[in-house]
Order: C-alpha cells, then structure tokens, then sequence
C-alpha cells in the first residue's frame, strides 16, 4: 500500500478500562473486564442524516449525538467492571427501595439525572462565572468579551490539570493515549499490533481536546459583535448576554466543527497554527498506555475498519 498518511474518519473515546471506536458503517467498543479478558461489542451505524451533512450545520448535531453515545458507553463500561461480590453487597433500604420501585429503569433515570447535573454544573463554571468576573468591565464589550474567554481557558486547562492528577482518571487517559495512537498506526498503513502501535504519537490532531479548545477560542471572536445594551438594568444585561452566548453556541460549535475536520485533513501552515494549543492541551488529556491497554484499543479498532478504505477518507 502507499505509504502516504491515510486521513481515516475514525474517532474514538477512552471509556473506564476500555475503548469505544466509531467508523463508517460499524462502531465498536472494548472492555478489559476485571478476569483480564478484552469484552467486544460491536454495532452498526445508521448513515448520517443530511443535516449532519451540511457545513456548520452539522458540528452542533455531531457534538450532541457524540455526548449522548459516548456517555451512554462510559455508563456501560462502569457496568461491566461490576464483580460478583460488588453485585452481592447488602443495598441499604434506600438502594432497595428504588431498585423495587424503579427495577430496569433505574440506571437510565440515575444517568439521566447525572447528565443534567453535568450540564448546569457546565453552564455555571464555563458562563455564569465568567461573566460574573467580567462584570466590572461591562462597558468595554471587546476587552471584556476577551477577558471572559481567557478565564474559560484557564477554568478548562485547571481542570483538566486536577483531573490528571487522579489515580482512576490518568488510567482512563492512558486508555486516550492508546485510542490516538492506534488510530495513527492505522492511518500509516502499519499492521496493528502492540509493537507497531507503540511507536506513534500519542498526539492527534482531531482529538476531543483540541475540539473543545477551538470551540472556547472562536467564542471569544464571536461574543465581540454581541452589544453591550448599555441602555438596560445591569442584572437585566447580564441575562440578556448569557441568553445571546447560549443561542450562538450551536453556531460557535459549527465553526469548531469545520476548523477541527480541515485540520484533521490538512497539514500546512494555518491548520498547524490552529491545532498546536489542542496538541499542547493533550500532555495532560493523554498517558503513554501499556500493552495491555493498547490491545484493548486494537479490539475496539478493527471492527470499525470498512473494507473498502476509499469509505473511509476523512
């Protein structure tokens, strides 16, 4: 084969002992189970509707079926590292109470309730909080629309810092690492296996964290032409402003969208600029995996690999 970069559409997500990889037509996720075994499951993937195929249209239909997919699988790995004897604990009255009353439905309704929570705990670090800092400068909407997406920068790259400094969470970025390093031994045409993957990159270009880096940066450009209404109460701007920056994520997210798929196929000067913070970001977002991991990601690869590599050009 030629030994030019192949650009796969390939993407995955590092779960809890495990790897879910998302391809053209099949998705599949791997789970190193608590016997030491590697859990596969693979299932097929609907074609994308058109919506997810017109141009900064389609990032905020992508971003929100990606969370929804990928968080589900996280759920389902936590699942399979249940034990025996995790299973046989004694439920306290209330465990049990809502395991009579609610039986199946219980996991989805505890997933559902945990998203939200993740969600509103989102919008307050990421919008509520910036523009509670910010409000001193109100009148000077450049300068402070600027400021609000530096303190972003900063909140995400502190967490990401306090998150990779966790026991749990540098396995699971481990299990990151071995997802982009096995997609990238891919791309290079090279037989997967432990050895060969070993040897790439860590780094990719169109990570989840470069993603979210370029979606906070392109805020800062869009939230310029939001005025000030300086007419208006103070409280009243203030949520007047939040409402505005809410309705222009999903536009905000589309010009993410588009920036992380040209870099992703492109290598010159103006991609390399706009990926180099993302790649930076990912020291702490990515771990050099182990053997062990890595044959996870290669289970969870190979599934997705279509046979006809032309399907599969990013």
């Amino acid at each position: 084969m030629s030994k030019e970069i192949h650009k796969s559409k390939i993407g995955g997500q590092a779960l809890i002992e495990g790897i879910m990889m998302k391809g053209v037509h099949k998705a599949a996720m791997a789970c190193r189970l608590p016997d030491g075994t590697i859990d596969v499951e693979t299932w097929e993937e609907k074609s994308a509707a058109w919506y997810k195929k017109v141009p900064f249209l389609r990032g905020g239909f992508v971003f929100v079926s990606s969370l929804i997919s990928g968080y589900k699988c996280l759920m389902k790995s936590a699942e399979k590292q249940m034990t025996e004897d995790d299973e046989e604990e004694e439920m306290t009255k209330f465990e049990q109470w809502l395991t009579d009353k609610l039986g199946d439905k219980l996991m989805g309704i505890m997933s559902a309730i945990a998203m939200v929570i993740g969600v509103v705990f989102s919008v307050f670090l990421f919008k509520f909080i910036p523009t509670l800092v910010t409000k001193p400068i109100e009148h000077l909407t450049i300068l402070r629309t600027a400021l609000e997406g530096i303190i972003k920068i900063i909140i995400f790259i502190a967490y990401l810092a306090c998150t990779s400094a966790m026991k749990d969470i540098r396995r699971t970025y481990e299990y990151h690492g071995a997802e982009h390093k096995t997609i990238a031994c891919f791309e290079a045409h090279e037989e997967l296996t432990v050895e060969n993957v070993k040897k790439h990159s860590r780094f990719h270009p169109r990570c989840g964290t470069s993603f979210i880096f370029i979606t906070l940066f392109t805020s800062i450009f869009v939230f310029c032409f939001i005025p000030s209404f300086s007419a208006m109460d103070k409280t009243a701007r203030i949520f007047l402003r939040l409402g505005i920056q809410l309705l222009l994520l999903p536009l905000i997210v589309g010009i993410a969208y588009e920036l992380i798929r040209l870099a992703g196929r492109t290598n010159n000067l103006f991609t390399r600029i706009i990926s180099a913070p993302g790649l930076k970001i990912q020291h702490l977002t990515t771990r050099e995996p182990d053997a062990s991991q890595i044959e996870v990601a290669i289970a969870a690869m190979k599934p997705c690999i279509p046979e006809n590599l032309e399907d599969d050009n990013w």
